[in-house]
């Protein structure tokens, strides 16, 4: 079961491709990869918009429906984790390095340089600011990742299957989940999580790179963020060897510690006030605007269209880009939850956390930003954090915790993604060899080198939206095929009955699969 796969060897060798010409033709991949991303957004924009609020819609169904019973396992099956360890790995691995990276630099972006509304640096635009900061970090986000991990895990812990994309789809392919076809589509998850872990592993380079410039005046360069990347590798190496309950969960459980830390020291010395007020009116205008941001493509507007094609098409791919591996990872740590807790704590309190820390740090760059002590929104994306920081006290401490942060989420996201491509490429092994992990490790550190070699953030950021697009087909396909299953369950249990005993005619062996049902 440990050993490598058809589908390791086949991704393996796209990946290997993807790296060469990354090193060999940076220009012609730029070009490629530029033209493609284009074609995709302008075209397909609509499909992406549809299709998340679809997943959107898929989790708040399960939420309020008496299907929420039923239990992502056996009867008699507990929680490998507690729930803030549990809650500490998966955001972890769902938001990682993002939350430092766009903390600060989205809010202030959408605030002062490009408007989603055209209301640039006025109180409207501080406010449209923020309803699209947590529109693009929340409960959407999750409703991609959460979809993904729920049929996951519901068809491993509960149906028997193996931990892979493909035996997902069995209730609407049969036996071709097992051929071909099934393999087929694991390659596809698997090419999609090696981007999308690669991408975020450039995010955070070219951060830390960021922070040492802003710090120290080390250059930003290419071979900085190669020799960062590289330092980062080793440490995730280490941590991958030391297996999923050691590294992976001392890690997320050190970082979100460190990144407690950090915030409240940032709600407390900076302008708690007002980013209280900013919260509850933000929340409240996502609340009230939720339908219309979810389908906003602006048909008629080019300026507005360009807008949501560079940030909400882009946040969109990004997230069903990570979707195979986050999704697989929650899946693997969700075992004996049961499907209404499993929303709750996938889709609803990252959201929460998620708009506090936007809430937080971007009130603090806009009161920067407005005092006129520092052009926040001059600086580099990367470096924005840093320039907030520069105003608190203690603001050097600060910065180099920050640094600490992005290294700790850095090597979680890694860490991470070694162990669940280790699993999607040996028949979904709940234990990886440690030299599957090792080789996964390698070649996303390479992928990522390659990429930010060919173009730096655009390639990134190009590559993603182009990996998002097949897998995104396969979710659908995974939620069709969930809710196909959970119906027949559904109907078998009696969930939805008036009086469920009175539909299984009372008999003990349907009670004990009511019980079993959570």
């Amino acid at each position: 079961m440990k050993k490598a796969s058809t589908v390791f060897y086949v991704s393996l060798a796209f990946v290997i491709c993807l790296v060469l010409m990354g090193i060999t033709m940076p220009a012609s991949l730029e070009q490629i990869t530029s033209s493609t991303q284009g074609m995709i957004t302008n075209s397909f924009g609509w499909y992406y918009l549809l299709v998340v609020s679809l997943f959107v819609f898929a989790c708040f169904y399960l939420l309020v429906s008496p299907i929420g019973r039923i239990k992502l396992g056996k009867q008699g099956d507990k929680p490998e984790f507690s729930r803030p360890t549990w809650l500490a790995m998966l955001f972890s691995a769902g938001i990682g390095v993002g939350l430092t990276f766009y903390g600060t630099a989205e809010p202030i972006s959408h605030y002062i340089v490009s408007s989603p509304t055209g209301q640039e640096g006025t109180d409207q635009g501080v406010k449209d600011a923020m309803r699209f900061t947590f529109f693009h970090w929340g409960i959407h986000a999750w409703a991609i990742y959460g979809s993904v991990a729920l049929a996951l895990a519901y068809f491993t812990f509960r149906k028997g299957e193996r931990s892979l994309i493909s035996r997902t789809l069995r209730p609407l392919i049969g036996k071709h989940a097992d051929g071909p076809v099934g393999k087929a589509i694991d390659v596809i998850a698997v090419i999609s999580t090696v981007i999308g872990v690669a991408t975020t592993l450039g995010f955070g380079a070219m951060q830390i790179n960021g922070g040492l410039s802003y710090l120290f005046e080390i250059p930003s360069t290419m071979t900085t963020q190669t020799v960062i990347i590289l330092a980062v590798t080793v440490l995730f190496m280490i941590s991958a060897l030391t297996g999923l309950s050691k590294g992976i969960k001392l890690l997320s459980n050190v970082n979100m510690g460190l990144s407690a830390v950090l915030f409240l020291i940032v709600f407390i010395f900076g302008p708690t006030l007002f980013t209280l007020n900013l919260f509850t009116d933000t929340i409240g205008a996502y609340m009230q605007n939720f339908i219309n941001m979810s389908f906003r493509i602006a048909p008629m507007n080019e300026e507005a269209r360009s807008w949501i094609n560079g940030w909400t098409i882009f946040y969109w791919a990004w997230w069903i880009a990570w979707a195979p591996f986050v999704g697989v990872f929650i899946a693997r740590v969700s075992k004996g939850r049961t499907i209404r807790e499993f929303v709750v704590y996938v889709l609803l309190v990252p959201s929460v956390i998620s708009f506090l820390w936007f809430t937080t740090f971007g009130s603090a760059a806009i009161v920067t930003e407005n005092s006129g002590l520092l052009s926040i929104s001059s600086l580099a994306v990367e470096e924005s954090l840093f320039g907030v920081l520069e105003g608190f006290p203690f603001g050097m401490a600060l910065s180099l915790l920050t640094i600490l942060i992005i290294v700790t989420f850095f090597v979680t996201s890694a860490d991470s993604g070694t162990f669940v491509l280790g699993m999607m490429t040996t028949n979904g092994s709940q234990n990886p060899s440690t030299s599957i992990k090792v080789t996964w490790g390698v070649f996303l550190s390479s992928t990522s080198l390659a990429l930010l070699y060919s173009g730096g953030l655009q390639a990134l950021q190009n590559t993603m939206i182009i990996a998002a697009l097949p897998f995104s087909v396969i979710i659908v396909l995974m939620v069709a095929s969930l809710f196909k299953s959970l119906k027949q369950e559904a109907k078998e249990l009696g969930l939805g009955q008036i009086r469920m005993d009175r539909k299984l005619n009372g008999d003990k062996q349907s009670k004990e699969d009511i019980k079993e049902a959570g």
